[in-house]
């Protein structure tokens, strides 16, 4: 490992405790995150030299306290420091900040400052960018590349964030136990969606990193509540879908259905750690949605085969799903198992009541289309398949489907010369 890669790593793991502590020292966001980056480049002229401090994070906390106090003397030209209640813990003592940071404070530093980002004023795609920016630290042109959009308009889109933020007039008091458990749900559900961001693209792009981004968010979500089931659910969910990354798609970029992958390119020790937490999950007897989802994928990891999959076992806990979290999204998704138990008529019969609310869906017209072709309807199919293209979001997508719509129309032709 070179010099600076022990200290870009160490930089990274202490973000989201250092911006956290320095939120609630200057209470404003751009503040906080201007004093890390002065810390950062003071520690990448100091640690090579005098080595790693005991506690990094502690470290960049005091460096970067002082350099955001400088800075407000630099901009008020000599004036007053801000009051003594927007200002606290000014004692510049590093062992009582790092036992501080082993205990409450810590955690709920680190939880404020993910609950801010997932502000509920938020759009959800303002939430995943000012996330990436201020707990990962993406810069605003990886952020940008992530979502297919122009650097200047994802700075816009984080400032838009920010300020909303702060005309929200975020409380900064430590979260009641109440609060606590709402905050965590918000925030387990911003970290799912920026793994769906990824996972959706999958390719090897920008946009899949954030699945790795997503997972390292998640881990940290569970060292802070190491007995929140729906946290473990969570990071096991994250971890199996993700081991199968490297199967999803051909050396041309196509898409390969879970059926058709080579497991053997599965990540065998992400598959252990998943399955590790959600059996661990498991025994506290708390179900949750992530829970479910974590067990539906563990079933498909487990199975050596496609033939080996209990399919049974995955209809009932979407059906458990279902009650949990009700969605056509969540039937649509039960309906494959259903196929696989029942058959392709009574999956159909399942999501044709969605039609209305799944209108502009991908992924009902293509498995609307797979069923169709099942049970021999092969035009229908076909119309299916073309609605299917129209809304895909990714060239992989449009391509399986043209692949299908290529492959019916040489069977047609072949019944027809026969």
């Amino acid at each position: 490992m070179s010099d600076l890669a022990w200290i870009d790593g160490a930089l990274t793991s202490a973000r989201p405790q250092a911006i956290g502590a320095l939120l609630r020292y200057f209470r404003d966001l751009d503040t906080a995150e201007e004093a890390f980056q002065d810390a950062c480049l003071r520690a990448l002229k100091s640690w090579p030299q005098n080595g790693p401090p005991r506690d990094p994070a502690a470290w960049l906390i005091l460096v970067g306290r002082n350099a955001g106090l400088d800075g407000v003397r630099r901009r008020s030209k000599q004036a007053d420091l801000p009051p003594e209640d927007l200002i606290s813990d000014l004692d510049d003592v590093e062992a009582p900040l790092a036992e501080r940071l082993d205990g409450s404070h810590y955690r709920d530093d680190i939880l404020r400052l993910l609950f801010i980002c997932c502000h509920p004023e938020l759009p959800a795609t303002q939430q995943i960018a000012l996330a990436l920016r201020i707990v990962s630290g993406l810069s605003v042109k990886q952020i940008a590349r992530a979502f297919l959009v122009g650097e200047a308009a994802m700075e816009q889109r984080i400032t838009r964030a920010k300020a909303r933020v702060a005309k929200a007039e975020t409380p900064f008091e430590t979260p009641g136990p109440a609060d606590r458990s709402e905050r965590l749900a918000a925030v387990a559900a911003m970290v799912y969606l920026i793994f769906n961001e990824g996972y959706s693209a999958g390719d090897g792009s920008a946009r899949a990193q954030l699945c790795d981004e997503a997972i390292r968010l998640a881990r940290l979500l569970l060292r802070l509540f190491q007995t929140e089931p729906e946290i473990m659910g969570l990071t096991a969910l994250l971890l199996l879908q993700h081991a199968r990354t490297p199967a999803r798609f051909d050396a041309d970029g196509a898409i390969v259905l879970l059926e058709d992958q080579d497991r053997e390119l599965w990540n065998r020790r992400m598959i252990a750690e998943g399955l590790a937490l959600i059996d661990k999950a498991m025994r506290h007897a708390r179900p949750g949605a992530y829970q479910v989802q974590a067990a539906i994928a563990a079933l498909h990891a487990r199975a050596e085969t496609p033939a080996d999959t209990d399919w049974v076992q995955i209809d009932r806990l979407y059906a458990t799903l279902e009650r949990l979290q009700p969605s056509p999204v969540v039937t649509l998704n039960r309906s494959v198992a259903v196929s696989k138990v029942a058959g392709a008529a009574a999956a159909l019969a399942m999501i044709e009541p969605l039609a209305g609310r799944l209108s502009g869906y991908f992924h009902f017209f293509g498995a609307k289309g797979a069923y169709l072709l099942q049970l021999g309807r092969n035009e229908e199919a076909r119309v299916a398949f073309d609605e299917a293209i129209a809304l895909a979001h990714t060239p992989a997508e449009a391509d399986y489907i043209r692949t299908r719509l290529d492959r019916l129309i040489q069977d047609s032709a072949a019944a027809a010369a026969g």
